[in-house]
């Protein structure tokens, strides 16, 4: 395996002298890059518009944008949907949980909750969703990998549960025995494993934390979540089994087992095109441990690759970034060729860098040409949400690199417009914090910025967070919808130059779509995939 050195294991000044001057010697020869986030498993397969050759998809997503801005009739009382014997019967077992608050609920659902509206009254009730009455539980439950291997889904429309819910009957007999009647092998606080019932794993909403909460809501918060994610489950099963009954339960099977089931041999399979076969440095963020496993396996991929991963790898998020280096590359066997650098929190500036995130390797390759093997750093990065890690991580990584040539592969979650508050890292300042300096930084994409996009997604209604929310046919304008320049192949302006365009794929097979939801049932992420070719100076 390759080895591994500590952020003060640089190369001296000298010796990246005679490497500069070696890399002269070289000049003409040229690599093959491509960057990929290949997305991590999204537990709701409608939470975000995609892309399906099924009519009836298109169909369900304006039905039911169509019904939550007007629902005129159809903006029926709670109760119609979460009937009274729903009710009775989730009282009594959680009164059986030994819950607190349980007469309070009552009160709450007989003098309010029952003859709210479902859309108007509950769906769009910003108080709600700024006491994370629905939310909140939902991210306890909605999917739970348990200590014996398996993931169970709570039944609900937004996740991966795949039993059928052909009316409101069947989804509260299913509801009801995931939360109160087969308890799930999973860790506890202590760090041990036990077996514990899904209504156990909720925890008490805070004030503290969310103010919109009176007093008298955080005292009974353990059943008046319960109660309020039963209710806006009902609600979302309801108006599908209204607006697309017996469809809208295939449409979801066929988005889970795409990007779901499938999602790692999918991903094999893009990378396995001949599209990709003469990439030479492939970068990848928010790889799962599965794709991991899947790629080593791959006898096609296994064979060209070195699959080079951060040993702060993190199991729990299961999102890593890793680079893959053509064997045929290496300037002798991986353990001498390749060996991990490790940036440390002082050296990151205090980036908001979690585990997994960076992946940093110092390679010897022999690129072609004359002078012997080529010493580079190689880094791959997978940036905060909202992009304020990228800039330092890319100028720890300059310092890093003491000389040497730079290639990165980063989701730099950069953005088209600028924030003016600040809070989103604006894509123009971004590169031109790169290429400032000394050893500036270039990059692949060639043109305005607006070119440059790898993200086009936009969430649908069907989630807990409504005001997030957009319209099926405004998916490509809404200020809400994610069409970005996020992804870069970075490189030293001193020892590299483009050899060619960059090029984006939303496809899998090397081409790009303008104007295509991604994922697709054959693109499995909601990044396209950046490639292009740099030549030795």
């Amino acid at each position: 395996p390759p080895s591994r050195s500590q952020p003060s294991d640089r190369l001296s000044t000298s010796r990246s002298l005679l490497y500069m001057g070696g890399l002269l010697s070289r000049r003409g020869a040229s690599v093959r890059l491509a960057s990929w986030n290949v997305a991590a498993v999204n537990n709701n397969p409608f939470e975000y518009y995609t892309t399906l050759a099924d009519p009836r998809y298109e169909q369900l997503m304006v039905a039911v944008g169509e019904l939550i801005d007007a629902p005129g009739e159809r903006d029926v009382p709670v109760r119609s949907v979460f009937t009274q014997p729903m009710f009775e019967k989730l009282k009594a077992s959680m009164a059986a949980q030994g819950w607190a608050g349980i007469d309070a609920v009552e009160e709450v659902w007989e003098s309010d909750l029952a003859s709210r509206p479902i859309v108007s009254g509950f769906l769009k009730d910003k108080e709600i969703g700024a006491k994370r009455l629905a939310s909140m539980p939902d991210r306890f439950t909605n999917t739970i990998n348990t200590e014996d291997g398996r993931t169970v889904c709570r039944p609900t429309v937004i996740n991966n549960y795949d039993v059928p819910m052909p009316d409101g009957d069947a989804w509260f007999a299913q509801w009801h025995a995931f939360f109160f009647e087969a308890p799930l092998l999973v860790k506890a606080k202590s760090g041990a494993a036990a077996p514990r019932l899904p209504c156990a794993m909720l925890s008490p909403i805070k004030r503290s934390k969310y103010p919109a909460l009176s007093e008298a809501e955080e005292a009974i918060s353990l059943p008046l979540q319960l109660l309020c994610l039963a209710i806006f489950d009902a609600i979302l099963v309801g108006l599908l089994n209204q607006l697309s009954p017996g469809a809208w339960h295939e449409l979801k099977m066929s988005i889970c087992e795409a990007l779901v089931v499938s999602k790692a041999q999918r991903t094999i399979d893009v990378l396995q095109r001949p599209e990709y076969a003469d990439v030479d440095l492939l970068f990848l963020q928010e790889v799962s441990g599965a794709l991991v496993t899947a790629l080593r396996a791959a006898p096609a991929l296994a064979e060209r690759f070195e699959v080079l991963e951060p040993r702060d790898c993190d199991a729990v998020r299961d999102q890593n970034s890793l680079i893959l280096v053509a064997k045929r590359l290496l300037a002798g066997p991986a353990g001498e060729a390749l060996s991990e650098v490790e940036l440390g929190a002082e050296a990151l500036s205090g980036a908001p860098v979690a585990e997994g995130d960076l992946c940093v390797f110092r390679a010897r390759l022999e690129l072609g040409g004359e002078g012997g093997a080529t010493e580079l750093l190689l880094a791959s990065f997978h940036g905060d949400t909202n992009g304020l890690a990228s800039t330092p991580v890319v100028s720890a990584l300059r310092q890093q690199a003491a000389g040497l040539p730079l290639l990165v592969g980063i989701d730099a979650n950069t953005y088209l417009t600028r924030d003016p508050k600040g809070g989103k890292k604006f894509v123009g300042d971004f590169v031109a914090e790169c290429a400032s300096g000394e050893a500036p930084l270039a990059h692949s994409w060639q043109g305005p910025p607006e070119g440059w996009q790898t993200t086009y997604n936009a969430r649908t209604y069907l989630q807990p967070q409504l005001n997030k929310a957009v319209r099926y046919a405004e998916r490509a304008t809404s200020s809400l919808a994610d069409n970005n320049p996020k992804d870069f192949l970075l490189y030293s302006e001193g020892a590299f130059e483009g050899a060619g365009a960059c090029a984006r794929d939303n496809t899998g097979q090397g081409s790009y779509v303008e104007g295509t939801s991604i994922p697709t049932l054959t693109f499995p992420s909601d990044h396209c995939i950046v490639s292009t070719t740099l030549r030795l100076r």
